[in-house]
């Protein structure tokens, strides 16, 4: 029992520090933190207030969206106090009978805030009301009502921007929990499955990657962030996808590619951070969103292949079964890039093939050995 809870302990905290390690996290968050910025540089984000009210949380809107309404009626009812007291209309500064108000029955702070709220609000109760005999009264509704305006189209347009934040969009976008290498079409590829969870169409998909890594140049320079690009395509190309269905992305391992001197003995070795980006434009909204995540050498199973998750069914309908989707299994691949190219037969898994069970109805004898990634 205690082995179990230690050895869930050591996979916690190996797991949380690789999370720390990486930059991008996999469901996209960047990992960096800002240190030593001046004070002057903050003013900025006051500067470009529309962005800073968008990104911040929605704690601090909603508190913002109340205390923006709440002040500026107690401001207000504070000016039509004033407004009252100045002309006398307060119930302890007994008022004649005769006596012309600036606002009927305002005759204290309490009935002033209430009739701040009722004017910016344009409630109208019909027991408070403006009078034509105060030309600063008059003055004062006309620059409130317009306020008022200002606040409500401000806070709804956050609101509104924030709901349909393409961010939001993005999480119905999922990548694979790891990426496989292994043969496809003559050549080693590094692969790796993306989904589009909802119906509605991508317009415009295009993917592609960058590999980070610490790298020291002849000069002896060390670059801690060195990005390499790192080219993705699929069987129909690498631009405008069809996202009507899970697709696999393939990126070859030839002499130009950086996974080209790793072999299935070193790869867990290095330190690299492989980020995939997926650019794409939402059908319903029309609204651009970035989709991110991020490969670490221990998240990369070399000699592994995604199993089939699109079938058909005999109605002629297509299925995608996501219960394979993060589902792989061996399969002979090289133990390395030069001896795919150089050496034939040089592979460390069998060469058994399997069949797609959803495809169509068959009957299968021998299951094929599945690994949850």
């Amino acid at each position: 029992m205690f082995g179990h809870i230690n050895r869930r302990i050591h996979d916690y905290l190996v797991e949380r520090k690789r999370c720390r390690a990486r930059l991008v996290t996999k469901d996209g968050h960047c990992n960096i933190e800002y240190g030593n910025v001046k004070y002057s540089n903050q003013l900025y984000f006051l500067a470009d207030f529309w962005t800073t009210f968008v990104e911040i949380r929605w704690r601090f809107v909603l508190f913002l969206f109340s205390a923006s309404f709440t002040l500026s009626w107690f401001i207000f009812g504070l000016l039509w106090y004033w407004i009252a007291r100045s002309n006398g209309d307060l119930t302890w500064q007994n008022p004649t009978s005769d006596h012309n108000p600036c606002v009927d029955n305002v005759g204290g702070l309490t009935t002033a805030f209430l009739y701040s709220l009722e004017t910016q609000t344009t409630i109208g109760y019909g027991g408070r009301a403006l009078t034509p005999h105060c030309p600063g009264a008059v003055a004062l509704i006309i620059i409130q009502s317009l306020l008022g305006a200002i606040i409500n189209c401000f806070m709804c347009g956050v609101i509104l921007s924030k709901i349909s934040s393409p961010k939001k969009r993005a999480k119905t976008i999922s990548f694979s929990n790891m990426a496989v290498i292994s043969s496809k079409n003559g050549t080693l590829s590094l692969s790796i499955r993306v989904a589009n969870l909802r119906k509605t169409l991508m317009i415009g998909s295009q993917i592609y990657g960058k590999l980070l890594r610490t790298t020291q140049t002849p000069d002896g320079e060390t670059i801690i962030m060195d990005q390499v690009n790192i080219d993705f395509i699929v069987d129909a190309g690498k631009d405008n996808l069809f996202f009507v269905c899970p697709l696999t992305l393939y990126h070859t391992i030839d002499n130009s590619s950086p996974f080209f001197e790793m072999a299935v003995d070193t790869l867990h070795k290095q330190e690299f951070e492989l980020v995939v980006f997926l650019d794409c434009t939402a059908e319903s909204t029309s609204s651009a969103c970035q989709v991110r995540t991020s490969f670490i050498p221990q998240e990369i199973m070399w000699g592994y292949n995604f199993l089939p998750i699109i079938s058909r069914s005999k109605e002629g309908k297509y299925r995608v079964d996501f219960s394979n989707f993060s589902k792989v299994m061996p399969v002979a691949t090289a133990h390395c890039a030069y001896c795919f190219h150089n050496i034939k037969g040089h592979h460390h898994h069998s060469r058994d093939g399997h069949d797609n069970q959803g495809f169509e109805v068959i009957e299968i004898n021998d299951t094929p050995n599945a690994t949850m990634m």
